[in-house]
């Protein structure tokens, strides 16, 4: 019975007019942590954007928020050149020459904040203050002297370039 069977199958498969074929999946592309493929994922959100000044840079530790993610996507198109000065003994800030998106809360800022203020200007703080602002992210810094070093806080304009 089980011959006439099996016989009977391949005669039914040798009847028709296109062979199956049945393949194996092809291999997935391992994924990183992150969920990008590999780093090519020209679209995917960074997690961080970098800050230059007089040639050193720093990282910074971005928001998911509406004003990074125009931020993130003028950035894709060229770095962004602007000068900052201090400003109150607490912070530098300069016109970013476009506005961003905003979504101002009530922030008291710490050294090393990144932030949106009035939609077209970024501030850097070395000190603390509150008012009604957007977070735009965190630098990764040593010391509050480094930091005030690298912002040469206290000592008039600087450049700043903010890239990818």
């Amino acid at each position: 019975m089980f011959r006439a069977t099996v016989f009977c199958l391949l005669a039914l498969l040798s009847c028709t007019k296109d062979p199956v074929v049945i393949l194996p999946d092809p291999p997935q592309e391992k994924q990183e942590e992150n969920g990008n493929d590999n780093g090519n994922d020209d679209t995917a959100m960074p997690s961080q954007i970098k800050i230059t000044v007089s040639g050193k840079s720093v990282p910074v530790t971005i928001e998911d928020n509406a004003a990074t993610k125009a931020l993130v996507a003028a950035l894709r198109e060229a770095s962004i050149t602007y000068e900052a000065d201090d400003y109150g003994g607490f912070e530098k800030v300069g016109a970013l020459g476009r506005s961003l998106p905003t979504s101002n809360s009530q922030i008291t800022t710490q050294p090393g904040d990144v932030i949106l203020y009035s939609g077209n200007q970024i501030v850097l703080f070395y000190g603390s203050n509150s008012w009604s602002y957007t977070r735009i992210g965190k630098m990764e810094y040593g010391t509050l002297d480094e930091l005030k070093s690298f912002l040469k806080a206290g000592k008039g304009k600087i450049s700043v370039t903010l890239s990818l």
